[in-house]
């Protein structure tokens, strides 16, 4: 690891990168069940975050073992600052120089204290060492043994003892499964110092839609083995490739025919023959001549904010909502403002 720089510095190199630091080229991976990875390409710049989204099964996991240099693709390459990342069959010793793979199912050694796991892999001066400990919110933790610690705390320990050896990219796989909010806080904090402060790029596979949304540059989305999708947060949020890619990042409302007509949707050219799409806070509570009648049925409360399923002539909508002052059985109104809906494949 290089000595740390001031903060100015880290946000200013943070900010800049260079493009191809990571280049995925058609890496594709069979399995008796059939295709895990079919066809894999993409780019990841320098201290860009990239995050891996996609049901159980879709070769999320698979994809960062391959990057990592754990995982032997059938086809395709993988390239880190222009080399090529050989497979476990290509080497002797699996992984590669400079990537550090975190999985979910990481262990410690047991009854061992922290600073004695971290001795065995540092290879930092000690006030690098420091910085990283620092970094990691895991200074108090030194003394305590393994078997003392959290499911949180170990997992940061765990992040500190690869980082210990001064990779260049961290590759973390559901790093927040199984974590209470508390700990799920602070790993996050943790892996946005990671890169700000210690200038390491890192990507990311995560279930949850609101980790992924909230902390990437860029999403890939995957589906049996293959990349559906790849753009910004708010750009697959916003214009997801199907319904599937919808579902994912949270609840959405498939506007029938009768609703569309209802809210004057008119599909635009080329759209012809596909399904609008719309997101609950894009519906809004409303009066005027372009909002349309409706009831509540129910309204759920979830802490930041209200899900209000509203039953209209037409059909029934989820509004998402900050009104506290709405309940069930009240008459609404309810109005969709221009641009607010997106078309996907029927």
């Amino acid at each position: 690891m290089p000595p740390t720089p001031s903060m100015n510095q880290a946000q200013e190199h943070y900010a800049t990168g260079y493009s191809d630091f990571l280049e995925i080229k058609g890496i594709s991976l069979a399995a008796e069940r059939g295709p895990v990875l079919q066809d894999i390409n993409f780019t990841q710049q320098e201290f860009q975050r990239v995050a891996i989204a996609g049901e159980t099964g879709s070769g999320k996991s698979t994809l960062l073992k391959v990057i990592a240099g754990l995982a032997q693709p059938t086809a395709g390459q993988v390239f880190f600052e222009g080399d090529e990342v050989e497979g476990p069959a290509e080497k002797l010793v699996p992984g590669h120089p400079g990537i550090a793979y975190l999985s979910q199912h990481f262990e410690l050694p047991k009854s061992l204290r922290v600073e004695q796991v971290l001795k065995y892999t540092n290879t930092l001066p000690q006030e690098d060492a420091e910085t990283l400990y620092d970094v990691c919110r895991i200074t108090h933790l030194l003394k305590r043994r393994t078997d003392q610690l959290s499911g949180g705390e170990k997992q940061r320990v765990a992040v500190a003892r690869l980082l210990s050896s001064s990779p260049r990219l961290l590759l973390l796989d559901e790093p927040f499964s199984n974590l209470d909010m508390v700990h799920k806080s602070t790993l996050k904090a943790v892996i946005q110092d990671i890169g700000e402060r210690l200038q390491i790029t890192c990507a990311m596979v995560s279930h949850d839609p609101l980790d992924s949304l909230s902390w990437a540059d860029q999403i890939l989305v995957m589906k049996a083995g293959q990349v559906l999708q790849q753009g910004a947060p708010e750009q697959v949020y916003r214009q997801p490739g199907n319904e599937y890619i919808a579902g994912l990042f949270g609840k959405y409302t498939l506007l029938s025919p009768a609703l569309a007509k209802a809210f004057a949707v008119q599909p635009s050219e080329g759209m012809q023959g596909k399904k609008a799409l719309v997101r609950p806070e894009s519906f809004k509570l409303a009066t005027g001549n372009s909002s349309v009648e409706g009831k509540v049925k129910q309204v759920a409360f979830f802490g930041s904010y209200y899900e209000a399923e509203v039953i209209l002539a037409a059909g029934t909508v989820t509004v998402r909502t900050a009104d506290s002052s709405v309940s069930s059985g009240d008459a609404v109104a309810i109005s969709l403002p221009p641009g607010a809906v997106w078309f996907v494949e029927a």
